[in-house]
């Protein structure tokens, strides 16, 4: 055998040895250098708008959670405040009172009504006693008018007795004692009738007297009544006052609600970290104004980060949860690191980009995708939390038992 020929069959021997090496090493993991580290990213935004008073933060500081961040000037915060407690207190008394006056509204009316129905039925009999006195008037009136018509005629006759007996005077026919009498007889007629007319004068002012304190009485009579129809919406006037007091309570709510607000935006005045971690892209400084939902800073929590793996899909048979790993951090001189795999994802990473692929349009060429699994590093593996979002790994996965 030549030595050409053995130098073949030496390099074939290798090569197989390599490759059964090789075979042995890699059965039962995957592998990917399409990896990297990511974590929690936590923006901090302000919820209320003014100016910047402290920042007492820096770049890539650590703080704990409750740290302050920001502080906002707290000072139209606390005016907002102090006006809505003031109005809250307003808006309590109105309340107490509205409540207050139904009891007041409810006993005012039912008095008003008995009241009412009393003064309806005295001017009731005001009218009966006046329409009486107008009875009396034109009765007193009707027997001043005989009387005078009476006085008249007796006036009449001894005005005429008076004109005989003078004739008779004169004839002596008579003596002067029976012409004085008549004489003084007819001035005493003449009296009479003037007394009569005086009375059909006096009787006639008592009707019009009496008239008009019928129209008095009658006209009470219609304000009683239409004080009885008010007073009698008693119930009404009640309901109202309920309702009343039903808007006050609602505004007393509305107002604690605005008390509730007013003490929510001066505690958001104090910006506060919501975790633990690593201040990161701070763009707040003091002086600045700024306004509610204004990205302040980033919170990375590095206490919980794992690595986000992008295999083939054709690398995923084999592979579940709980499988162990490990992955090289390219930072670190490809120090290793344990780990297990947590969960893979729902989809391939083309289904979640702004474009997904529309494999029904157009030519179709076939292109193995990428899914992406979430590997979770051991307990206590980056005590010292070296590992930072973003860093490039790689990621084996042991799909079989051993490692």
């Amino acid at each position: 055998m030549n030595k050409r020929i053995r130098i073949a069959i030496g390099v074939v021997l290798i090569a197989l040895v390599v490759t059964t090496v090789w075979l042995w090493a890699t059965a039962g993991r995957e592998s990917t250098d399409d990896a990297q580290v990511d974590a929690h990213v936590t923006p901090i935004s302000t919820r209320v708008g003014g100016m910047v008073l402290d920042v007492p933060v820096k770049e890539n500081q650590q703080v704990d959670a409750g740290a302050v961040l920001a502080v906002v000037d707290p000072r139209d915060y606390q005016v907002a405040l102090a006006k809505a407690q003031a109005e809250l207190a307003t808006a309590e008394a109105d309340a107490s009172a509205a409540r207050v006056n139904i009891p007041i509204t409810s006993t005012a009316t039912a008095g008003n009504v008995s009241n009412a129905r009393g003064g309806v039925e005295q001017a009731q009999a005001g009218i009966e006693t006046a329409q009486r006195g107008v009875d009396a008037a034109n009765a007193r009136l009707a027997t001043a008018q005989a009387r005078e018509r009476e006085a008249e005629a007796n006036a009449v006759r001894t005005a005429k007795d008076v004109e005989r007996f003078k004739m008779l005077l004169s004839k002596d026919e008579i003596s002067q004692q029976q012409y004085d009498a008549a004489v003084a007889a007819a001035d005493a007629a003449r009296a009479s009738s003037d007394s009569a007319k005086s009375q059909v004068a006096e009787a006639q002012a008592g009707i019009s007297v009496a008239q008009s304190q019928l129209m008095q009485a009658r006209a009470g009579s219609t304000q009683a009544s239409a004080q009885l129809q008010t007073a009698q919406t008693g119930p009404e006037q009640v309901a109202a006052q309920r309702a009343r007091a039903a808007s006050a309570d609602a505004r007393v709510l509305q107002q604690r609600a605005a008390v509730q607000q007013a003490e929510l935006n001066l505690q958001y005045a104090t910006v506060k970290a919501p975790v633990k971690g690593i201040v990161s892209k701070k763009t707040v400084e003091v002086g600045q104004v700024v306004q509610p939902g204004q990205p302040l800073m980033t919170i990375i929590p590095l206490e919980e980060v794992w690595v986000t793996a992008n295999f083939k899909e054709t690398q995923l048979e084999s592979m579940r949860s709980g499988q162990p790993a490990t992955i090289e951090v390219d930072a670190y001189g490809g120090r290793e690191f344990k780990a297990h795999v947590e969960s893979l994802a729902a989809a391939t990473g083309s289904r979640f980009s702004l474009l997904p692929p529309e494999n029904a349009t157009g030519n179709f060429v076939k292109v193995v995708q990428r899914v992406p699994v979430r590997i979770v590093i051991d307990q206590k593996q980056d005590a010292e939390q070296l590992l930072r979002p973003g860093m490039s790994v790689t990621a084996k996965v042991y799909t079989a038992t051993r490692q």
